[in-house]
């Protein structure tokens, strides 16, 4: 009898075993993005042989905390939305939004119009009113607030929005001018009023806005489209003297970022001022930067520097696209391959021509967020969800590309890699978690990992080369091996 029970022991203990490695391989999914075809596509773990890459993670050594990823609501996008079959638009709210989709959680909108606008107009538009009692966001209610709304509808953990000024209205600027000038001293009230009827019309709309940008590229775009500048001591002014103090006597509970321009040599400038000055720094909640200064480069440098500047603070990349281009219609190939050119391609100075040369768009946007993530980035905002084959509607007709373009005549809609690029980001990176370390033995692949608050653990590879590699990742005492494709991206999510 003794025998039999030590068998029957033995044998039920080989059963829990068994049963617990079957768990633990069904709780490990895999999602490959590549050049090859691939589409967010589940993919097999447990590959056999010997490792060329080894990466272990270390979860116990916990950095930013993040915000989110997502992309942007503009009037360009929302108005081709209402373009389509309401198949079509729910079709790409989904994809965006929903759990089966994209699942995006961090979103920015325009205060006023901007570029991708189909014309030029400021919810103030009475000049001399500077009680702001004409002040409407009636520009909105046709387009950009019906989609924000259908986005709410299908997000079930919904999703933050900042919000940004391209321009104050021109009868509030030095020049009188929607381009360039300068908001005058004496507007300053009026300005910061404007941005809190801003949150109130939009809270009346059931929309809450989680933060915004003082202003879109203080820097100013050349005298393009829709600007205002502003020097960092001219910024600290309005938000320590008019717009914090505001935000505060009325308990807006809505985040203050400052500069909101490149990731290049005048971030470290930026941060020095507006961290260096106390009574200002208290009324910052963080730090916006864009992508634009470099096609490759993503300022690792200057990424830390801004950090160490408010290490408590956010830094959150609230604009990128693949600009100054036409968008390729039903062509992944063309995503894949190294014929985009960027706006600094033709007309950056000669001595920064190196950081604009012709790229991969898939690779530009993996390489980017996982360069950012790994420095203390802890959101990272698209621009246009949806662009049409022209690259607009855009009323400077600054041409540029959406993860997703439309044809509104025909009705037709096409997901480009970049969505699936962004995807591999947004649905199993959470708001809340935490990025985490990692040791990699490869200088060829990139890596980035997360922990989520319900403790699955995120891992995204990216490897641009074309041979494809053999990927051990240790997690706690377990081995995991897979194939990461050449020119592909990866998601494994480990429960």
């Amino acid at each position: 009898m003794a025998y039999k029970s030590v068998i029957f022991t033995l044998a039920c203990t080989l059963m829990l075993v068994t049963s617990c490695q079957e768990e633990h391989e069904m709780n490990i999914k895999a999602f490959e993005t590549s050049s090859s075809g691939k589409k967010f596509e589940a993919i097999d773990m447990g590959i056999e042989g010997d490792a060329d890459v080894n990466i272990v993670i270390n979860r116990e050594d916990e950095h930013q905390e993040i915000t989110g990823f997502g992309g942007s609501f503009t009037e360009a996008s929302a108005y081709l939305l209402n373009q389509l079959s309401d198949e079509n638009r729910q079709k790409i709210i989904n994809a965006y939004f929903s759990d089966d989709g994209a699942r995006y959680s961090l979103t920015r909108t325009h205060i006023n119009s901007c570029d991708f606008s189909l014309g030029q107009y400021s919810y103030a538009p009475v000049e001399g009113d500077t009680a702001l009692e004409h002040f409407s966001i009636e520009e909105d209610m046709d387009d950009i607030i019906p989609m924000i709304k259908s986005a709410s509808e299908v997000s079930s953990e919904g999703f933050k929005i900042i919000s940004s000024p391209w321009t104050a209205p021109p009868w509030m600027k030095d020049n009188n001018s929607w381009v360039g000038g300068k908001l005058l001293k004496e507007h300053y009230p009026t300005w910061a009023l404007f941005f809190k009827k801003y949150v109130d019309a939009y809270a009346d709309q059931g929309i809450k806005i989680w933060g915004v940008t003082v202003e879109n590229e203080p820097l100013g775009n050349d005298n393009n489209w829709e600007s205002m500048h502003y020097t960092p001591e001219e910024m600290n002014d309005f938000v320590k003297n008019h717009l914090g103090p505001l935000f505060r006597e009325h308990e807006l509970n809505v985040k203050i970022m400052g500069y909101d321009q490149n990731r290049d040599e005048e971030l470290y400038h930026w941060v020095d001022i507006m961290y260096g000055d106390e009574e200002a720094a208290e009324y910052y909640d963080g730090t916006a930067i864009h992508w634009y200064a470099s096609t490759f480069d993503y300022f690792p440098e200057a990424l830390k520097y801004a950090h160490e500047a408010a290490p408590d603070k956010h830094l959150i990349q609230t604009e990128a696209c693949i600009d100054a281009q036409v968008p390729v219609w039903q062509d992944d190939d063309w995503y894949w391959s190294k014929e985009a050119t960027d706006w600094g391609y033709n007309w950056a100075p000669e001595e920064r021509k190196h950081f604009h040369p012709k790229y991969v768009p898939a690779f530009r946007y993996a390489r980017d967020i996982i360069g950012c993530l790994n420095n203390h980035v802890d959101g990272w905002v698209d621009w246009n969800m949806v662009l049409d084959r022209q690259g607009g509607p855009n009323w400077f007709e600054n041409w540029c590309i959406a993860p997703v373009i439309v044809d509104p005549d025909q009705d037709e809609v096409y997901f480009t890699p970049l969505y699936y690029v962004m995807k591999h980001f947004s649905k199993y990176i959470r708001p809340g978690a935490k990025r985490i370390g990692f040791d990699i033995d490869s200088d060829s692949i990139m890596c980035t990992a997360a922990l989520n608050p319900d403790g699955t653990i995120a891992v995204v590879l990216f490897n641009e080369n074309k041979e494809k590699v053999n990927v051990i990742i240790k997690v706690g005492d377990a081995e995991n091996q897979v194939i990461l494709n050449g020119e592909a991206i990866q998601t494994i999510v480990f429960n």
